[in-house]
């Protein structure tokens, strides 16, 4: 393998060791766990969407800073090193999650944890991405990384499922009790969710750390970086309404990005409260969001090359604004307005069906979106400019899990809360029509 592969496929190793955040955490195993442990769906519901709300406002916060410091520096690896400790350290506290001895606030301390070097790690290796291959190549490498980081996602939850996951009576999928002499009545299968999430991050951050070398630059001593970091943002925040297809672009990628993760984060949580579901369904449900989510990553990323990202990105929005409105519609009692009876088939199969369309739209979306950065940005502030990207889609990534919060609080319902969707990802809809596809390019830089 030439050392250019080995830095691309070094580079795709990151999307697959730290998939399992979201695929084993925020959506299919521990959230739905926590709302078993707690036993009320709507409080449940309500206390991860305060605790995810003030993780993102701290990531907004500081994600531009530390981009402008990295760019100032010209160093990306000592950042994605200290995001993965960080990553590492809360993943691995999601242990103390005892089902008769929670403190929540703890649990979800360390989750915040977790998510924040997750987040922040993300974004300095994507900056990495335009070092990776020509400009035309950009869609098929970020399409095939991430369809490459599902399918990581899926082998976490099998393994997860098959070995460790205790909720079905004690004994995981396959009938056996949990490995490694784990206590199915401490549900300690199913909370070594926390630190099967850490060791998967180890292992297989070691070719993304071998293979992937930052090109050599001259930038400024750290503490000097740091000093300019400020003064330098908040030169490139007056300049953002002057350029228009990236400030239309950060906006709409803001409010639909946000719905997306509203998505990902309640759907598991929905799902256990409105449908009854135990963990191993919806690990079942996550496989086949995670795998319709690698298909259509990788098939999104050959279109995102030949077309451009606009194109893939508007058709997924629509996609998801109507799976957003179907899962109003489908409950234990009817499915789009069709009654049904309580021992009715026909809720799970029409969740499972919004579920794989979640994961296919979701993909190609998240994968588009970052290659759609790339065109917008200066290529000298990449790191910036993911900094950037990630404070609007941070900036409002309180809103989604707080008005799913408030909307559940006030009208009492889980399906009434899921509405603020659907105009979330109208609004980013509506705001790409003012991004122009070729970003920075068209202007010759």
């Amino acid at each position: 393998m030439t050392s250019a592969r080995k830095r691309i496929w070094g580079w795709y190793f990151f999307d697959w060791a730290s998939q399992p955040y979201n695929t084993l955490l925020l959506t299919f195993i521990f959230g739905p766990y926590i709302t078993q442990v707690i036993g009320d769906g709507t409080e449940a519901q309500a206390i991860w969407g305060y605790g995810i709300a003030l993780a993102g406002v701290l990531i907004a916060i500081f994600s531009p800073i530390l981009g402008a410091i990295a760019d100032n520096a010209r160093g990306q690896m000592p950042f994605i090193w200290l995001f993965s400790i960080m990553y590492v350290v809360g993943a691995w506290g999601l242990w103390l999650a005892h089902p008769d001895d929670m403190n929540i606030w703890t649990v979800m301390i360390f989750f915040g944890i977790g998510l924040i070097g997750m987040e922040f790690a993300t974004n300095f290796t994507n900056a990495l991405m335009p070092d990776l291959g020509p400009a035309e190549d950009m869609g098929r490498i970020s399409g095939s990384g991430w369809a490459f980081g599902y399918i990581g996602g899926v082998l976490a939850l099998v393994v997860m499922l098959v070995l460790f996951d205790d909720s079905a009576g004690g004994k995981t999928l396959i009938g056996i009790d949990p490995i490694l002499g784990l206590d199915s009545a401490e549900r300690e299968g199913t909370r070594a969710v926390g630190p099967l999430t850490a060791i998967w991050y180890i292992v297989f951050m070691i070719p993304f750390f071998l293979w992937v070398k930052e090109p050599k630059r001259r930038g400024m001593p750290v503490l000097t970086a740091a000093r300019r970091a400020v003064p330098d943002l908040m030169g490139t925040l007056r300049s953002l309404p002057a350029r228009q297809s990236l400030f239309a672009y950060l906006m709409s990628s803001m409010f639909y990005r946000d719905a997306l993760n509203g998505m990902y984060t309640f759907g598991g949580i929905y799902a256990a409260g409105m449908l009854g579901w135990q963990p191993i369904q919806m690990g079942v449900f996550g496989i086949l969001a995670a795998l319709t989510g690698a298909l259509f990553a990788w098939l999104g990323g050959h279109a995102d090359s030949a077309r451009g990202p606009k194109p893939v990105i508007a058709f997924c929005l629509i996609v998801l604004t109507l799976v957003a409105l179907g899962i109003v519609f489908v409950s234990r009692e009817a499915v789009f307005g069709m009654p049904v009876g309580p021992d009715s088939a026909l809720p799970d199969i029409a969740f499972y069906v919004l579920g794989g369309l979640i994961g296919a739209a979701g993909g190609a979306l998240q994968s588009s979106s970052r290659t759609m950065m790339i065109r917008q940005s200066d290529p000298d502030r990449m790191n910036e400019a993911f900094g950037l990207y990630a404070l609007t889609g941070k900036a409002t990534s309180f809103l989604a899990p707080l008005l799913i919060a408030i909307v559940t609080d006030i009208s009492g319902s889980q399906r009434i809360g899921i509405t603020p969707l659907i105009a979330l990802f109208l609004v980013g809809l509506f705001l790409l029509a003012w991004v122009h596809p070729d970003g920075t390019r068209r202007a010759g830089r």
